[in-house]
């Protein structure tokens, strides 16, 4: 049992932000108690003989908890970078007291990595948990309103690229020293790079498309229920791509396209549902790169001020 007791500076960290480290599992527990108690008691709207699906009130009540713990989780990677930022690291680097650690015996080096290990740790751990505890109940209202795999808030919260991001915002919660500028800088830093990702995350895997002739129907015919659309518009016989509209500002009608448009067809472009779990990985290893070169910052510039 000693040998898994922290010595050092890991012990001086984990006690001095135990209230802290004890809340994550607390929180974790409370909200797996909550999502596997609603997802017992959610009924299947869809079971019954109408092909219409049916109210049930447990059922509503898990679908409303997931979207907001999915819009709350979204907000995590800042929360946690503005505590590790705060509370964590700056109060000791403004205050001075990280100069007593190094006074006994202790490197910058080794503080530094002390604070990194801890925060890391458990952010790693508890943001995974919670990932679990996430698609526990996802699983049960998959792909409804809101709840869709490309949604903002279910995305993130159900995969690996949620641990991802609290880890950067471990990271980014190094480099600042002044307490309330680093939570503040931090939480804005952590949110705008998932806002610039988040802009991009579509673009990282090619669109599939499907084309169809004229007339038939809806825009979108040829594309899976479970899918991303992306684009959708008119095709020529030369191969060039019209607005959707664009027979409908000619003659009034939407596929009533004038001869000399030379109108062949509509496409649709889309992301399926089987591209959640690569467009997860390749997010998620942007930002481990991102995070890479965050703890090298991190380490030279403690060196920095253990010189200064």
């Amino acid at each position: 049992m000693s040998a898994l007791t922290p010595k050092g500076p890991y012990w001086v960290t984990v006690r001095q932000h135990r209230r802290v480290l004890w809340a994550v599992p607390a929180f974790v527990a409370a909200a797996l108690a909550v999502t596997v108690a609603l997802r017992v008691g959610a009924g299947d709207p869809y079971s019954g003989p109408s092909p219409v699906p049916l109210p049930d009130r447990g059922y509503d009540l898990l679908r409303l908890f997931l979207q907001s713990a999915g819009g709350v989780l979204v907000f995590l990677p800042s929360l946690v970078g503005a505590f590790v930022a705060g509370p964590m690291t700056a109060r000791e680097l403004e205050s001075g007291t990280w100069r007593l650690a190094l006074s006994q015996s202790t490197t910058a080096r080794a503080w530094l990595g002390a604070k990194v290990a801890v925060a890391a740790g458990v952010s790693v751990l508890g943001s995974a948990a919670l990932v679990g505890v996430y698609r526990l109940g996802w699983g049960r209202v998959f792909g409804t309103y809101q709840l869709h795999w490309a949604d903002r808030g279910p995305y993130q919260a159900g995969g690996p690229v949620l641990v991802a991001y609290c880890l950067l915002g471990v990271l980014v919660g190094q480099l600042v020293r002044r307490t309330l500028a680093a939570m503040a800088v931090t939480g804005l830093l952590v949110g705008l790079v998932m806002l610039a990702l988040g802009a991009l995350r579509w673009s990282l895997l090619p669109v599939q498309t499907v084309i169809t002739s004229l007339p038939s129907g809806r825009s979108a015919e040829g594309l899976p229920g479970s899918a991303l659309l992306m684009d959708f518009g008119l095709v020529t016989a030369a191969g060039g791509r019209l607005p959707a509209d664009a027979c409908v500002e000619r003659t009034g009608r939407l596929y009533d396209c004038p001869a000399d448009m030379d109108v062949t067809g509509r496409y649709v472009e889309f992301h399926p549902a089987s591209h959640y779990w690569p467009t997860q990985l390749l997010e998620t290893s942007l930002i481990l790169a991102l995070s890479a070169g965050l703890l090298y910052a991190a380490f030279r510039l403690v060196r920095t001020r253990r010189q200064g």
